[in-house]
């Protein structure tokens, strides 16, 4: 879209601001910025310290991150440098303050789309992502981003590759130690269990184990570790998925593949042991109160008790419950369909007198278990969960043949299977109160199981309440809960359960170790080799980092969506000579085997922040004294890190939880000083815009689109339908920076998305409303420039009156307000009202407009510099001192007082605002106008409101 604005045409002043010499200006001010190291931000010690600056003292510090942004193939949209323009401003503001700053961007590279590129065409996924790389680093210098460029990195350079590999390592070689609170080398672990110190679980002393025994022992502690268990298999995308990669539906979020729940052998890491940490501490962060909600929901910690049922097969079932009040109405109980003790518990035939619906119409409970077994492992606990919360879903199960007895009360009660209980919960058994729960009460109602209200609140009601209220029909010969608040009788029942040995106090937690294995090629090998034994062994760090090797096909196997039978195939088990590999670890060289898993796209992400500290340092992960001084905490209390962290809040329990477990490993070993990655964080909202489907629902060009008088939208003359919310370029709706940046310039688009409404909150893109922010840049540039002669038309020696002295400074310091509250839509609206009146009034006193320039810098930062250059400053304005409004000149120098003459504004009046109720009074009674209303007529009252409002009663 060509505009009258943005056009250059021959009809065009010859030094107009249009696209053309917003093109030219601003090429050449990211030139100088780079040439001249503007934005680089010096390190206390390093390659990147300044001495010169180290001798004057670096002063304050500004961390400024975003989230690190993956390198499409398809490049930006409009959309994706909301957040960049957003922590640029913050950046360039803070370094007008005097901070030193730091502001760079990296580039999460590894991921799935660049593997399903590879596969398609045989393109190496390195050089697809590193040509991605390249487009979007261009785009975004196009943008103006005050990044230090020195800084830089993707995740799959080598050096940078080696470090996360290395964390890996340290994750590998730590324990939790849960009395002291934090993790601790696997070496202290070892040493104690070899001094005597402690014992194996079962009381065996450490000179009683053979090798592979204490290797057991020690692995089965530490924080990153193999193991098997349930996981999300996907055989469409041939790899496994974390839960959070898993849709609510049950599929794969990434092509959108069925999901199945199979036991396989896979790495974990034990984010669990820090889950009080990871919750307690977000009472420490300056984070959106929304995102910690999720954090809390996502670890949930709940309190209660652990209860034994026994079994008449000798074995008991443990069960958490977070109401062990309610223990006198549990009428029967539910395990997972994969709880080991079903099995056990089964019986060849049923018992006498068991209910056909019980059984499901199986002639025996074994058969029956089975087909139950196989249809619940078609879903995922994600399925499982959503579909178990709506009560129009019939609730299924079947009763395994046994039975239970409830410890309060020696009731028998009826054991059954259901999919509604996932093993990877609590101890994957519950016991089932109906009174209490929906999905019991439903499940109940449906296998017609008996209902005993302990609430006098739900007795007599055809639902399950679950809230406070007066215990009820809860006595034994040795407890009676009868009369009792719930928070009295949960007490009174964890004392008795652990009085009788029945169970006792407990916390549980929501969150499940983290998956970290894929079965891909494009991810970061692991630094693990396994010995004859199946033992993993750390590769030295020395030999890192562990490269990918080159292989003949990308593709992992995949298999028919449908095949939940199947088992992961990765692709680096093919690359047999790089599998097979000798090594010495110390104990002379010795055949090993590779790992072929690769880490998931989120081991990058997850420490990233100390690596923009200290890009180049060779010899650490981060140097002590540059992580101190960008990341180190400030006081008592403070947790440190980065100061202001913006991104998306989808991020809120997948990198933003992983990252604070990484960095708390690290903070415990004592790699950083820190204790979290992120101080502050900011959920920037999200540009959308309208697409448009026809006929066919088939996506058409939105800007080809016309909107008729009445509403209505047609393309190529036949109607469509409008739709709002993602723009992408398979929506046909997409418009790149590069468009904007050709038809405006990059500093009209920043000025345009900064302007559209709060930084927080999504907006609607509006193409056509971009040459409004064009035309506030093209009044500004006037006020300086002269658009025939090129002429600067700043008088130095003008004077300047009070109420424009008193606008500037109201505004100056109202743009300083918003600024450092990131209101950056209220800031350019003063900017603009102040530019409106200076234009209006023809203002063009250096002493005014020097501010003005300095004031719009952070968000148009070409054409700010430009004028400032032409106002005859050499030096650029990055780090020029943000102007400061003036106390004096804050006070208005007169305000305007409204005449009312019976009810009707008949005059105005310019007062000083301290005027007097009697002198207000005389001067509107003289007023030319009111004297002709009044016209001789008795004035019966006056109401003087000072300095504002006089109301004349005639």
């Amino acid at each position: 879209m060509i505009t009258a604005d943005s056009t250059s045409g021959t009809d065009a002043a010859p030094h107009r601001y249009t696209a053309a010499l917003a093109d030219d200006i601003e090429r050449r001010w990211q030139d100088r910025w780079e040439s001249d190291g503007t934005f680089w931000a010096p390190n206390p010690v390093g390659d990147l310290a300044d001495q010169a600056a180290a001798e004057l003292d670096l002063g304050p510090k500004f961390f400024i991150m975003d989230m690190f942004p993956y390198p499409s193939g398809a490049g930006l949209h409009v959309g994706h440098p909301l957040g960049y323009i957003g922590t640029d401003v913050v950046g360039r503001f803070r370094r007008m303050l005097g901070d030193n700053v730091l502001h760079t961007m990296g580039y999460d590279a590894y991921g799935l789309p660049a593997e399903l590129h590879a596969i398609q065409t045989g393109e190496h996924p390195r050089d697809n992502t590193l040509a991605n790389i390249e487009t979007m680093r261009r785009q975004l210098r196009r943008l103006g981003l005050a990044h230090d460029d020195r800084r830089s990195f993707a995740t799959i350079d080598l050096d940078f590759m080696r470090w996360t590999q290395w964390i890996f390592v340290q994750i590998f070689e730590s324990w939790y130690d849960d009395v002291a609170g934090r993790a601790r080398p696997i070496s202290e672990l070892r040493a104690e269990y070899a001094s005597g110190q402690r014992r194996a679980p079962d009381g065996t002393v450490w000179a009683d184990l053979e090798p592979m025994e204490r290797s057991i022992l020690v692995d089965g502690a530490r924080l990153a570790y193999v193991d098997d268990s349930p996981v999300n298999w996907c055989p469409g995308l041939g790899t496994v998925l974390a839960n959070e990669e898993v849709t609510a539906e049950g599929r794969s979020e990434r092509g959108n593949f069925p999901v199945f729940t199979r036991n396989l052998r896979q790495w974990k890491m034990r984010i669990t042991a820090y889950s009080d940490r990871l919750i307690d501490d977000l009472d420490r962060v300056d984070w959106p109160e929304s995102v910690k909600i999720m954090q809390r929901n996502w670890i949930g910690r709940s309190a209660g008790a652990h209860v034994r049922f026994a079994t008449e097969a000798g074995t008991p079932i443990e069960v958490f419950t977070t109401r062990p009040d309610t223990l006198f109405g549990a009428t029967y109980m539910v395990l997972a369909p994969e709880h080991p003790l079903v099995g056990r518990l089964t019986p060849e035939a049923w018992p006498d007198d068991v209910p056909r619906t019980w059984t499901n119409g199986v002639s025996d409970p074994r058969s029956a278990i089975s087909a139950y077994r196989e249809a619940a492992a078609a879903k995922t606990d994600v399925e499982r969960q959503a579909g178990s919360s709506e009560s129009s879903r019939a609730k299924t199960g079947v009763f395994t043949g046994a039975y239970a007895t409830n410890p309060v009360n020696g009731e028998r009660v009826p054991v059954f299977i259901a999919d509604y209980v996932l093993m990877g919960y609590g101890t994957g058994a519950i016991m089932a109160v109906p009174s209490g729960d929906q999905r019991d009460f439903e499940f109940a109602t449906a296998y017609d199981l008996p209902v005993v209200s302990t609430l006098a609140e739900q007795e007599g009601h055809d639902a399950a309440y679950s809230g406070e209220g007066t215990i009820i029909n809860s006595s034994n010969d040795s407890i009676t809960l009868d009369g009792m608040s719930v928070d009295d009788a949960k007490a009174a029942m964890i004392g008795w359960l652990q009085d009788h040995g029945h169970g006792a106090g407990t916390t549980t937690y929501r969150l499940r170790d983290w998956l970290f294995s894929r079965q891909r090629y494009w991810g970061e090998p692991f630094p693990i080799v396994y010995d004859a034994q199946g033992q993993p062994h750390a590769v030295p760090d020395d030999q890192l980092p562990v490269e990918s090797p080159e292989v003949p096909d990308y593709s992992p196997r995949t298999y028919e969506p449908d095949d939940a039978s199947s088992e992961p195939a990765p692709p680096l088990a093919r690359a047999t000579d790089w599998v097979q590999v000798e090594l010495d670890l110390g104990d002379g060289p010795q055949q090993y085997r590779r790992e072929t898993n690769t880490m998931p796209n989120w081991a990058g992400s997850s420490w990233y922040e100390l690596r923009y500290a200290d890009p180049h340092n060779e010899g650490a992960l981060v140097d002590p004294a540059n992580e101190a001084y960008w990341l180190g905490p400030r006081g008592e209390g403070d947790t440190g890190g980065v100061d202001l962290y913006v991104g998306g809040v989808e991020h809120a329990v997948l990198h933003l939880l992983y990252a604070r477990f990484w960095h708390k490993v690290l903070f415990d070993l004592g790699h950083v000083s820190s204790e979290e990655p992120f101080k502050k964080l900011f959920n920037q909202g999200y540009i959308q815009a309208y697409a448009f489907t026809d006929e066919r629902g088939v996506y058409v060009p939105a800007e080809e689109v016309l909107e008729a008088d009445d509403g209505t939208f047609t393309f190529e003359g036949r109607p469509v339908d409008r739709e709002y919310g993602k723009m992408g370029k398979s929506l046909k709706n997409a418009v790149t920076p590069d468009e904007m940046y050709a038809e405006y310039g990059a500093d009209t688009l920043r000025v345009y998305e900064m302007s559209m409404g709060p930084l927080d909150a999504s907006r609607p893109w509006e193409t056509r409303a971009v040459v409004g922010s064009q035309r506030f840049l093209q009044r500004l540039w006037r006020l300086f420039v002269d658009e025939e002669s090129g002429e600067v038309l700043v008088d130095d020696a003008a004077d300047v009156d009070a109420g424009t002295l008193h606008q500037l400074h109201v505004t100056i310091d109202g743009v300083r307000a918003d600024m450092d509250a990131m209101r950056f839509n209220t800031a350019i609206a003063k900017l603009i009202e102040l530019t409106n009146l200076l234009t209006k009034n023809q203002v063009r006193a250096r002493s005014v407009l020097e501010p003005l320039v300095l004031m719009t810098a952070p968000v148009a930062p070409h054409v700010a510099e430009e004028l400032w250059s032409r106002l005859g400053h050499s030096e650029s304005l990055a780090h020029h001192p943000f102007p400061e409004a003036d106390p004096a000149h804050l006070s208005a120098a007169t305000v305007t007082c409204v005449v009312q003459v019976a009810g009707k504004v008949r005059g105005k009046l310019e007062v000083d605002p301290q005027i007097g109720d009697e002198d207000l009074q005389a001067l509107a009674l003289a007023e030319d106008n009111v004297v002709r209303t009044i016209d001789g007529r008795e004035i019966r009252k006056v109401i003087v409101r000072a300095p504002k409002l006089v109301s004349i009663v005639v």
